[in-house]
């Protein structure tokens, strides 16, 4: 029985990603005759089947900036951007679409040792360091064994002083690791969807606004409230609450 299910699944699976294939060629193919909100149709049809690809999301967001759409085209690059982080056509066209935003918002520069350490932490993902610290775990005992079974004082110097340096990459890396999960599981990014949004001081419709945003514009994300406020923070520092359903997250 589990046989057939696997069966069934590995067809259902393989005629979906061949549909999903035939509708991104039609997508394309509308894109490219200039009917881009009948292409946008296709792209999120794709979509809907739980499909992701940095692909896909690029060729939507190059369709909805076409149509001067500028949240959604913001939205759909970072989302590509996401899946494909080294991509120069990507980040080129994200640059385009948020020349197209209002809001000019500063970024806080990082200073010092703390602009060192996350500058290296987020070279690699949380795996690509989890791999180098079981790596440096393996060089570790190999040193080791070697320090251990060695009859020359050279030989044995020389693996003692590896082994410990080893251990240090260890737990190096393991740091490294855990900070690296750690910025991923605070990093909430969204677009502001809403034409202009008000951000109030305080999770309701009486407090007083504390600054205004506009559509394109990238924040984090910092709590949810009853889910109909959102607590933001900009670049800049500033927070506020918004309402939810004035942003997307990524």
């Amino acid at each position: 029985m589990k046989k057939i299910i696997y069966i069934l699944t590995l067809l259902i699976s393989t005629f979906t990603i061949a549909q999903n294939n035939e509708l991104f060629a039609k997508g394309n193919s509308l894109y490219n005759d200039g009917k881009y909100q009948d292409a946008i149709n296709i792209y999120e049809r794709i979509l809907d089947t739980k499909n992701h690809s940095a692909e896909l999301y690029f060729n939507l967001a190059n369709a909805y900036y076409k149509l001067n759409r500028i949240a959604p085209s913001v939205y759909y690059y970072e989302k590509a951007l996401q899946l494909s982080p080294n991509d120069k056509d990507i980040k080129n066209n994200l640059a385009f679409a948020k020349n197209m935003t209002i809001d000019a918002i500063e970024v806080i520069p990082e200073m010092g040792f703390s602009k060192i350490t996350n500058s290296i932490i987020n070279k690699f993902s949380f795996d690509v360091w989890a791999m180098l610290s079981v790596a440096f775990v393996v060089l570790f005992a190999i040193l080791f064994l070697t320090y251990y079974f060695s009859y020359t004082t050279n030989k044995k110097r020389l693996a003692f002083l590896s082994s410990n340096l080893s251990l240090l990459l260890v737990l190096i890396t393991l740091v490294f690791a855990f900070q690296k999960y750690d910025f991923d599981k605070k990093n909430k990014p969204a677009i502001i969807f809403a034409h202009e949004s008000e951000i109030k001081s305080e999770p309701n419709l009486r407090s007083e606004i504390a600054f205004k945003l506009h559509e394109g514009t990238k924040v984090q994300v910092i709590e949810i409230y009853n889910e109909n406020w959102t607590k933001i923070k900009l670049t800049d520092g500033k927070t506020g609450w918004i309402p939810s359903q004035d942003i997307k997250e990524l």
